[in-house]
């Protein structure tokens, strides 16, 4: 009964909207919007923030402390509604376009969809499974990062294997830059799913942000029963879209009535085969298997391998299987680049499709992205290892769940030129081996590697085989010396990227990063973040020393002055960016007179309210 008059009330409304008048009919459009429901009975709705962190790609903060961690969006807010820069909320590792920007930046994979923009995620669990009727999200700090919300299927704390697991897009945007850094609480209108959650998605894209953007809390709102239609909330209907009259629906199609039958491909197939490999690769991949089911001719095109030299499956992490990679196995024969990040999550890929895939398509793969692959174990990077000789390029970022033992297959892969290993649980011997081995490397990140006992041995043997090494990444490494720095610069004096962020045993007064600008001419980015013994000799010797110097950082020093300051910016003319917040001599004020003396540079001073 509910039901028909719901229908009842839904003819009314578009009946309105065709005979009343412009003002009748955005009155009733506004009604629908509002979801005004007097005369409606509704389901009491549960609010709830998030019970548990379940996964994310990356974090500021520490594998061993709460402060700047993912971790902190779990449970009420901390901070909102204060806005600044606070400890006690989850920030992700990066911001605006200065990392792509840096040579250990691999190039963007061909044929990347444009609505896909996400860069970062984090997923939650909560308490109930609810159909979803809201989400807010509460930013404190440089908000607008946010471009995609879902919800999925699967309950994350049921003690059942995950079967038939659906992600369904709740929300989704274009990164925006927001004029303010002021707290804000986001509310986007979110679709209305078929099953009920309690595992939210968040993905971000903060390469327009000016600075770091930090989450508080994340709040789902929902009903346990599932909402009929329009017995909860009426969708939103556009009025100016109701035009099903008879008149209309005659005309669909008029002007190809007319149009001869025609057979064949026209002249599509005259074109040379080169330029129609070169229409092709315009298209994205599903386009590109779409097209394939067309004809005979243009399904001998697609399925050309020199279509499929480089393969980014990332933007379609939520709805890749076994049997996707095994559709495209037999296309991917000259495979250079693959990129299967975020993939293959709660059973959607198992070793058998994965290293099915391997062995077919890894011969010629130089390139292999499979950051927050956490289907993968030992048994994995022993077939990658068996069947990529050529590798050049491995990202395991964020394989948190990797068994350190399973790093040890790595070493195999000796004409290795770029590894990142950041928040993963390598251990020393296994980097040792690495190193021993791989004597080719010229990136290599070892960012928040908590299980790495002595950073100083590390060090010692990059400067001993990796001496083309051209950028390094130690963030948060915790106990490298400035023994261990001072052999580093001097075995591997081609670096031009070198992050020593968090790192609290170097100490100014030893004249370890003096030596450092000396020994290093090369360098472009230098991150001394958080230590607070840099001081005014260790900005001059840069100053000095490294003219190329493009990014610095000297977040939280107390000893930097800001003559030392303006001797940087004028001695380093491609400098781009400089960090310079919570240094206590550099004030606003300060910051103000260097900007407008020096435009080219973005001098960053974050503030706590």
């Amino acid at each position: 009964m509910l039901t028909l008059l719901s229908m009842f009330y839904y003819i009314c409304l578009r009946r309105r909207s065709r005979s009343g008048t412009r003002g009748e009919a955005l009155t009733s459009r506004r009604a629908v919007e509002s979801g005004q429901r007097a005369v409606l009975p509704v389901t009491v709705e549960v609010e709830q923030y998030a019970k548990e962190v379940l996964d994310f790609s990356s974090h500021y903060g520490s594998e061993n402390s709460m402060s700047y961690t993912m971790w902190n969006l779990a449970g009420v807010p901390n901070v909102y509604p204060s806005s600044g820069d606070f400890t006690q909320t989850a920030v992700f590792r990066a911001y605006g376009k200065w990392w792509e920007q840096c040579a250990s930046a691999p190039p963007p994979f061909r044929r990347t969809p444009k609505g896909f923009q996400s860069q970062d995620y984090i997923e939650l669990g909560f308490e109930e499974p609810v159909y979803p009727t809201a989400v807010d999200v509460l930013e404190t700090y440089y908000p607008g990062a946010i471009v995609q919300i879902l919800a999925c299927s699967h309950n994350p704390f049921s003690q059942n294997p995950p079967t038939d697991v659906r992600w369904e897009v709740l929300w989704s945007g274009e990164p925006t830059k927001v004029l303010t850094p002021q707290a804000r609480q986001f509310s986007p209108n979110i679709k209305h799913i078929s099953f009920p959650t309690n595992l939210l998605r968040i993905e971000v894209n903060s390469s327009l942000l000016d600075y770091y953007t930090e989450l508080d809390a994340v709040i789902l709102r929902g009903v346990k029963e599932r909402p009929m239609l329009a017995l909860y909330k009426m969708p939103i209907i556009d009025i100016n879209d109701l035009s099903d009259s008879e008149e209309e629906l005659s005309d669909f199609g008029g002007p190809f009535r007319q149009e001869a039958k025609r057979t064949g491909n026209g002249y599509f197939d005259k074109l040379p085969y080169e330029l129609i490999q070169l229409i092709l690769s315009h298209l994205t991949l599903p386009d590109l298997c779409r097209l394939a089911q067309s004809c005979k001719l243009l399904h001998q095109h697609c399925c050309d391998p020199l279509q499929y030299t480089q393969l980014s499956l990332q933007p379609y992490w939520g709805r890749l299987s076994d049997a996707s990679l095994g559709h495209l196995q037999s296309r991917c024969t000259l495979l250079q680049r693959l990129n299967l990040s975020w993939t293959g999550n709660r059973g959607a890929l198992t070793l058998s499709g994965f290293s099915s895939f391997m062995k077919a398509c890894g011969l010629s793969l130089g390139s292999l992205e499979l950051s927050c692959c956490h289907f993968l174990n030992e048994a994995c990077l022993e077939v990658i290892s068996q069947t990529c000789p050529g590798l050049q390029e491995l990202n395991l970022s964020s394989c948190d769940r990797l068994h350190p033992q399973a790093f040890t297959h790595i070493s195999k892969l000796t004409r290795l030129r770029r590894l990142v290993l950041y928040r993963t649980k390598i251990e020393q011997t296994a980097i040792l081996s690495i190193l021993t081995f791989c004597i080719e490397l010229r990136h290599l990140n070892l960012g928040s590697c908590v299980r790495i006992d002595d950073y100083d041995i590390v060090a010692s043997m990059l400067a001993a085989r990796c001496r083309s090494l051209c950028s390094l990444d130690l963030w948060r490494c915790r106990n490298l010396t400035d023994r261990g720095l001072a052999e580093l610069v001097t075995g591997c004096r081609m670096l031009e990227e070198l992050d020593l962020g968090w790192c609290p045993t170097l100490q100014s007064s030893t004249g370890c990063f003096q030596h450092l600008a000396r020994n290093l001419p090369r360098l472009r980015k230098l991150f001394l973040t958080a230590n607070r013994t840099v001081c005014d000799p260790d900005v001059e010797e840069l100053a000095a020393s490294c003219p190329s110097l493009q990014h610095l950082d000297i977040l939280g020093t107390r000893l930097v002055s800001p003559a030392s300051l303006k001797k940087l910016l004028q001695a380093c003319p491609r400098l781009l960016l400089l960090d310079v917040s919570f240094c206590s001599q550099i004030d606003m004020r300060v910051v103000q007179e260097l900007s407008g003396l020096f435009p080219n540079v973005a001098i960053k001073k974050s503030f706590t309210q």
